[in-house]
């Protein structure tokens, strides 16, 4: 089961007297990952690098951010792969310190700087959810608002027309049997749709 975290985390190393400030924080998208990015130049506009990885399904990115290819990215992507983590982003803040790290210095620097963080970071399993959508007697209306509540799935709209149009969402791994349920308590009057 993939994991994701529940706050950010920070950590910091000096390595030949560069510092490397890290960060590891939950991140849905690409879009936020980029916010975050561009903050972390206006909180650090004397940085030499700042660089970044995002484990977020098909928006994963790895950059580098003028590091030589392969230095930063693609190994601070690792380790959050290696932890079995969805929905996190990585970012280090370099200030270079005069002294070359090399090619291994700087995989190691980058890679040590999001396991440290990720060593004091709290991870919460990764619940996928399901939005489901139905329709119904307006008769069905009231039972169906209450199995959704006891269900403990986010009823998202209703629309009232010749029958009541629900769309609900809830964990994937009860949405199964929340159909089943529905579907005998309704004796089969509950129609289920297609995802929008």
């Amino acid at each position: 089961m993939p994991y994701t975290l529940s706050a950010p985390v920070h950590s910091e190393l000096v390595i030949k007297k560069s510092r490397f400030i890290g960060c590891v924080q939950p991140m849905a998208d690409r879009a936020g990952a980029q916010a975050v990015v561009d903050g972390l130049w206006r909180q650090h506009p004397g940085a030499a690098h700042v660089c970044w990885a995002l484990l977020a399904g098909g928006q994963s990115a790895a950059v580098d951010d003028g590091e030589p290819g392969g230095t930063a990215g693609r190994p601070m992507l690792d380790v959050l792969r290696h932890q079995d983590l969805e929905g996190v982003l990585a970012t280090v803040v370099r200030y270079f310190g005069g002294v070359k790290l090399g090619a291994g210095g700087l995989v190691r620097a980058y890679t040590d700087t999001v396991a440290q963080a990720l060593l004091q970071a709290e991870k919460t399993p990764l619940q996928r959810m399901s939005t489901l959508r139905c329709s119904v007697p307006y008769a069905l209306e009231g039972l169906l608002r209450r199995e959704v509540e006891a269900a403990g799935a986010e009823l998202l709209d209703v629309a009232h027309g010749s029958q009541v149009l629900l769309r609900l969402r809830l964990p994937q791994a009860r949405a199964e049997a929340f159909m089943e349920r529905m579907g005998d308590l309704g004796h089969g009057r509950v129609a289920w749709l297609a995802p929008e």
